[in-house]
């Protein structure tokens, strides 16, 4: 995988907006700091069911992309979710709001960057909606794109990146 430096080298010119590039914040959780794959989607806020779902299914290498609606209140993701995510091949987890169980998810042999951790779990009520283009942050991300991510950010397009 190239680095996400190179990878915005590589597009500096691009004005269509096929490259985007996820604002600075995110922090790095997983065993991988670097990661990249095809794009799955979840939208939700303070509820996980939607993404416990995902990281149970088979991850084929891809990358789920969790808009919690930049949520502090409620981690959407822990040391269950990430370990699923690890043993069902999911290349990677971003998620627009919190984790937790920082300690769990460090051994996790996958990527997941998020905003911060909460030690406070979400509230289940079978909510959030899945394959769907979510804003994050101000930058749209949809199912079907690429994403890599590495320690010095993230970046999405709509063509692979390797």
């Amino acid at each position: 995988m190239l680095s996400t430096c190179d990878l915005c080298d590589a597009h500096k010119g691009d004005a269509s907006g096929a490259f985007r590039v996820l604002p600075p914040g995110f922090k790095s959780y997983g065993a991988r700091p670097a990661f990249c794959g095809l794009v799955v989607t979840v939208q939700c806020f303070e509820d996980n069911t939607q993404v416990k779902a995902a990281v149970d299914a088979p991850g084929q290498g891809r990358v789920l992309v969790v808009d919690a609606a930049a949520g502090i209140q409620r981690a959407v993701l822990g040391g269950n979710l990430g370990a699923a995510a690890a043993r069902n091949g999911w290349a990677g987890v971003v998620v627009n709001g919190c984790v937790r169980d920082v300690a769990e998810l460090r051994v996790c042999e996958v990527g997941i960057y998020a905003l911060g951790h909460m030690p406070l779990p979400t509230i289940k009520r079978d909510q959030g909606l899945r394959d769907v283009a979510v804003q994050i942050q101000g930058v749209w991300v949809r199912p079907g794109d690429w994403l890599a991510a590495d320690e010095d950010g993230i970046v999405v397009a709509e063509q692979a990146l390797i």
